[in-house]
């Protein structure tokens, strides 16, 4: 079984590794794709800035955001390959889950959204509407 665990460092997305790393794998070996989305930077600023800067900026923030998942991860002794994009986070999300052709995606149901998610996220909101994949969402 192919997984989709969507992280951006906050308390409910590790709460979805925890979720895979204790309920789903003990049912066996899920191969786990850990994906942070970072937002682009405004075309106004990222003019002005060489695209190397910017694609190591983002990379950075991704991997800082990835940390505490991979170590929790790592500490299950569960395998998983991380990535980090830049977009929109819930498209980002979707197209990820389908050119990876993932079973599943478990995601957190709030972030660290610049709005605070007011409501259920809306990042998993869009994802539930925006792919064909099973979503699971933790609190």
């Amino acid at each position: 079984m192919r997984i989709l665990v969507p992280v951006d460092g906050s308390d409910s997305s590790l709460a979805a590794v925890r979720f895979v790393t204790g309920k789903l794998a003990a049912g066996g070996t899920p191969e786990i794709h850990l994906l942070n989305v970072q937002a682009p930077l405004p075309s106004a600023a990222s003019s002005f800035i060489d695209a190397g800067v910017v694609r190591g900026y983002h990379d950075e923030e991704g991997q800082k955001d990835l940390a505490a998942a991979r170590k929790l991860l790592d500490e299950a002794g569960v395998a998983c390959t991380a990535h980090v994009a830049v977009g929109d986070p819930a498209d980002t999300i979707a197209t990820y889950a389908e050119q990876k052709k993932c079973d599943a995606i478990v995601m957190g149901t709030r972030g660290l959204g610049r709005i605070g998610n007011l409501l259920l996220g809306s990042v998993a909101t869009k994802v539930l509407h925006l792919t064909k994949v099973p979503v699971t969402l933790v609190k």
